[in-house]
């Protein structure tokens, strides 16, 4: 990336998190829908990426249902935007009512084990609310993040997650091996929450994923299997101004990492497929 680019990006990041926080909330929401529609006009290629993942997700979607879906995708994604930016405007009551879960005992169990939890999610909705949510009802989160450019943006966003009461590592280039920090943080009973539908690191673990192959990463199984701390996989969807939360039944350490990472996989795609259009999956993910 260009000097002139990162520049133009860091500026483009700090008007949003200035700027839209002024807005009047119904001026913000026209103005992201209007920007997710005309981002669906252009086909530009992270819209493309999305159709062709939404089309392994949906087979028997017409072309037309496929465009619906599409779209409906758009603007799910810049809702998370438009949310990303005034989260932190938002109150504890607002966070915290604007949450509801399904099956929320499995978390507090296994919490209440005092192993720690490892929960891993894909990218639906908005896991930053989600990990927000946790932290205001007594279990704050310790998470990574993909390193960003430029650094001025992934800094934003390292600012950003932890006025949501976040403890964030960067995946890559830090001080400290965020797998010994995470497994620390574990032993201490603590909650990790990691977004674990793409892998980054070229390590990944094949997985079947909606009758294609996939890697998912496998720091969530083995973090569970160094430490003893239960694995508990969780999908995420809108409902309205809500955000649904769907924890999924505990991983069964048994078989090994391979194992509990396609566990994993079969509860995001069982979420993904109830919910497409909150799957903000704008990246390469099929091997194929």
């Amino acid at each position: 990336m260009s000097v002139l680019a990162r520049r133009a990006a860091d500026l483009a990041f700090a008007a949003g998190w200035s700027l839209v926080r002024r807005l009047p909330e119904p001026v913000v929401t026209r103005v992201f829908t209007a920007l997710a529609d005309l981002w669906v006009r252009r086909d530009g290629r992270g819209v493309r990426r999305l159709r062709s993942n939404l089309a392994v997700v949906r087979p028997s979607a017409s072309p037309a249902e496929l465009d619906r879906l599409v779209h409906a995708g758009m603007r799910s994604y810049l809702r998370y935007w438009q949310e990303a930016f005034r989260i932190t405007e938002w109150g504890d009551e607002r966070i915290v009512g604007r949450v509801r879960t399904v099956n929320e005992s499995v978390l507090r169990d296994a919490f209440a084990g005092g192993r720690g939890v490892v929960c891993a999610l894909p990218h639906l909705a908005n896991y930053d609310h989600a990990g927000a949510w946790a932290g205001r009802t007594g279990m704050p989160v310790t998470t990574v993040a993909e390193r960003l450019e430029p650094e001025s943006v992934f800094d934003r966003f390292i600012a950003y997650r932890k006025q949501l009461g976040m403890e964030v590592l960067p995946l890559t280039g830090g001080d400290v091996d965020p797998f010994a920090v995470l497994a620390d943080r574990l032993r201490a009973g603590c909650f990790v929450c990691l977004v674990a539908d793409r892998d980054l690191s070229e390590r990944g673990v094949p997985v079947d994923f909606f009758g294609r192959k996939a890697k998912m990463p496998a720091g969530p199984a083995a973090l569970s299997l160094r430490t003893g701390a239960p694995l508990v996989p969780a999908t995420l969807h809108y409902d309205g101004p809500d955000l649904v939360i769907t924890f999924h039944p505990v991983v069964d350490p048994s078989d090994g990492a391979a194992a509990m990472t396609q566990t994993c996989a079969d509860a995001f795609s069982t979420g993904i497929a109830a919910h497409p259009q909150d799957w903000h999956m704008l990246q390469r993910i099929f091997l194929d």
